[in-house]
């Protein structure tokens, strides 16, 4: 791991800030001095030409005071001594003089999920360019249909240092990059779009492949094809097969922010107060696990230094868990795990996901689909609309098809899911054997906050689900 940016290159000295960080968490229950250091770079390419190049650096810190349920934050993205203490008098203003106890520190772990090495190095911003012309020539001379492409690379390095009283730290090198290609095709006057993205924590070198990034434009390519032959989508209730991957956006949407533990502790989840009930059909599992190597939602610890896990949420249908902080850990009285996240120095913590996913069933998705008369087969999503406290959600399909006698039908346009979260899962009868984890492109966004996570499951049938359609 390389030296610490936050002592060797700023006017910050380490025993002081450790002095410091001691004080201002003197008479609190937890708390953290949280420092950042990040440079990020995007290339995008559109309309024949390079459209954007920007490179970032951002450093800073944040200071976190807690007591019971109240919290004081303050951040500056001055690294100094002053700004350290000015931050010092900021969050001790919640200090009741109650006599509480600071919470144990975190468990360390010596788990690595991903490289340490800066993936920003290695590939040359003129090999970037040059690698995006490619792209754009490859997408346009594979059909003539095509008249439109964009392609993007983005990149990120992250260095993250945490420090508690009595000199407890821990260090983290966070590596993040993507590749997105979309590409618009048209026949006559009619014009379609397909898009595809890869990405996860590791470097250039093993994004911008050859392989990989020709098999995300012939994907793109694929879907603006299929979709130019869609036809009007139906309207009403009817049973829905889900594929595997990505789909489980709509899990992570529906179900999952109902099971982080802030929603639940206030009781404002669809899901509070069932802990230990059957709030889906039988065999269905779902877990969040921060500890797959090299996945965009991973981390070898959370923002506040407890190092991730694999937390089952549901199993066999019945509620086991919930996503937790520390702070909301502590006051429902159950462990951390590990899903304490922020956006960066300026945020402060709080329940996220990290890679959610539904586990595989026994059954061939060819069965699955084999056993719908009349459906639909979604593969694809766009957008989608969540409340939290009801459940209820609404997904555009991007990409999906009718299912007419047990076969995949005729492809649809202006397909939308629409359902409650809470009722979903109880709908589901039949899990695929075919589990996928979705390419890498996952952001989530939670109380103005966004943070990159992963989602998943094998194909999925749920019956009588409402499919808001276009045609008419």
């Amino acid at each position: 791991m390389t030296k610490s940016p936050f002592f060797s290159d700023s006017e910050l000295d380490s025993v002081r800030t450790q002095r410091l960080v001691d004080e201002a968490l003197h008479g609190m229950e937890d708390g953290e001095l949280y420092l950042q250091y990040a440079q990020s770079e995007s290339f995008s390419f559109d309309d024949g030409r390079l459209k954007n190049a920007a490179f970032d650096t951002a450093k800073g810190f944040g200071l976190r005071a807690v007591e019971g349920d109240v919290s004081g934050y303050a951040h500056s993205s001055e690294l100094s001594e002053a700004a350290l203490k000015r931050a010092v008098e900021t969050v001790q203003t919640i200090k009741s003089g109650k006599d509480v106890h600071l919470a144990l520190h975190p468990k360390g772990t010596n788990e690595k999920l991903y490289s340490d090495e800066n993936p920003l190095g290695g590939v040359s911003f003129k090999d970037k360019i040059a690698l995006l012309e490619e792209i754009n020539a490859y997408a346009r001379q594979k059909d003539p249909k095509v008249c439109q492409v964009s392609c993007s690379i983005t990149g990120e390095w992250q260095n993250v240092e945490i420090i508690r009283p009595g000199g407890h730290r821990v260090r983290d090198i966070r590596p993040l990059v993507r590749l997105n290609v979309s590409v618009v095709a048209q026949d006559g006057e009619r014009m379609e779009s397909g898009y595809q993205g890869v990405g996860g924590r590791y470097d250039y070198h093993q994004l911008l492949t050859r392989e990989n990034w020709q098999g995300q434009a012939d994907e793109a390519l694929r879907q603006a094809l299929v979709n130019l032959d869609s036809v009007a989508a139906p309207a009403g209730e009817m049973d829905v097969v889900l594929g595997p991957g990505w789909p489980g956006v709509l899990l992570h949407e529906a179900i999952g922010h109902g099971l982080e533990g802030d929603f639940n502790r206030k009781g404002t989840s669809a899901f509070a107060g069932l802990m230990g009930q059957q709030i889906a059909a039988k065999g269905v599992t779902v877990v969040d696990d921060g500890t797959l190597p090299e996945r965009r939602g991973s981390l070898n610890f959370d923002d506040e230094g407890t190092p991730t896990s694999c937390t089952t949420l549901i199993e066999d249908g019945i509620l086991v868990g919930y996503m937790q902080d520390r702070m909301n850990a502590r006051l429902m009285g159950v462990d951390a795990t590990g899903n304490g996240r922020r956006q960066s120095y300026a945020h402060q913590p709080m329940p996220r996901m990290t890679n959610t996913y539904m586990l595989a069933g026994e059954q061939n998705p060819e069965e699955i689909l084999a056993g719908v008369k009349d459906g639909l087969y979604a593969v694809n999503f766009g957008g989608g609309q969540v409340d939290i406290t009801n459940g209820k959600f609404v997904f555009s399909c991007t990409e999906a098809y009718l299912i007419k006698n047990g076969k995949i039908d005729a492809p649809v346009k202006g397909a939308t899911l629409i359902g409650n979260g809470a009722d979903v899962l109880t709908k589901v009868s039949a899990i695929g054997n075919d589990l996928e984890l979705d390419a890498g492109v996952g952001i989530c966004g939670k109380a103005g906050q966004s943070v990159p996570v992963g989602v998943g499951q094998p194909t999925l049938k749920v019956n009588g689900l409402t499919v808001g359609g276009t045609e008419g």
